[in-house]
């Protein structure tokens, strides 16, 4: 039998109708097949996606909603601006956000310079830097209850430590949670020991990063310990400080146990009740879930608007 003969129409149809066997594998099917690949990472993104939406954007909603809600023995209506007028004309509302941001403004001086100084002096120690970190996260570890309560018998005006040790140099003993004008900074010196240990390691890990030639630079200079500080520290750890700024403000803002512990929350005079305390006392005191609503829900704006000024300041200053 003779060979067929492949005229060029033949060989042109041929090559059409194989691909080449070097050629690109078809793309029908990839997502598939790249989805079953990655099956179980998919699974433990989808279940924290889900996590976060139930624990965190339900919540929120919810909390919309309820601010213009009135819940009356079961029934559900809407009342628009009426909890927020609520709230507007009770005279604790002014008090809670004066007290809020007193306590910021006093955990900021402390709370936030404390942490730095302490990540410097380790940060120079030579010898025991181990110890000294674990030293001062200690009281991190410790649960926030037992912590409050420990201090809540340091301030004990009858048998505290702190008066103990005022009595033993020859100075007066002090009310420090029964008088109004000292409630406040005992809450703030509590909540700055108990939280301090995880921005002092922050700052250090920070710190650590910083090449040694720019100090070594610097001393060629003359410059002494705070210059250095001044003119090299800073500068680097310009971000990280900036962002544990924000996020003091945020956490002081909503501050709720340590007042609860140490003062029952409101203190003497009403001189510790905050924004969040005046929140727990609507809804589980005066079962006004709408009020409660509408006053985190201002609480929410303010931290929410605070942050978008802060990374719009922060982009503004990159470019």
């Amino acid at each position: 039998m003779s060979a067929p003969i492949l005229t060029p129409s033949k060989v042109a149809r041929a090559r059409h109708a194989q691909p080449p066997a070097d050629g690109p594998p078809p793309r029908a099917g990839s997502f598939g097949r790249s989805l079953r690949r990655n099956l179980t990472a998919h699974g433990f993104l989808i279940g924290a996606v889900l996590c976060f939406a139930f624990f965190s954007w339900y919540p929120m909603v919810r909390e919309f909603l309820l601010a213009f809600q009135k819940t009356d023995q079961g029934e559900v209506s809407w009342v628009g601006l009426d909890n927020l007028r609520t709230v507007f004309e009770d005279p604790a509302f002014w008090q809670a956000w004066r007290n809020t941001l007193l306590f910021t403004v006093l955990a900021l001086v402390l709370g936030f310079a404390v942490p730095f100084v302490v990540a410097l002096v380790i940060n120079e120690l030579r010898h025991g830097k181990g110890y000294l970190r674990l030293l001062v996260y200690l009281p991190v570890m410790l649960p926030p209850v037992a912590a409050v309560l420990l201090f809540k018998y340091l301030y004990d005006p009858g048998y505290g430590l702190l008066n103990e040790l005022l009595g033993s140099v020859g100075l007066p003993e002090q009310q420090w949670l029964q008088d109004p004008d000292l409630s406040m900074l005992s809450v703030v010196i509590a909540s700055t020991w108990m939280n301090m240990g995880g921005a002092a390691l922050i700052y250090l890990a920070a710190l650590q990063g910083i090449p040694g030639e720019l100090y070594e630079a610097a001393e060629l200079d003359g410059a002494g310990l705070l210059r250095k500080v001044w003119h090299v520290t800073i500068p680097q750890t310009r971000l990280i400080l900036s962002l544990m700024l924000l996020m003091q403000i945020i956490a002081t803002m909503q501050v709720f146990v340590e007042p609860f512990l140490l003062t029952g929350g409101a203190g003497p005079e009403g001189s510790t009740t905050t924004v969040v305390y005046l929140i727990y006392q609507y809804a589980f005191n005066f079962n006004n879930y709408g009020a409660a609503a509408a006053l985190g829900l201002l609480l929410l704006v303010l931290l929410a608007g605070f942050s978008a000024a802060y990374v719009k300041l922060n982009r503004a200053e990159d470019e």
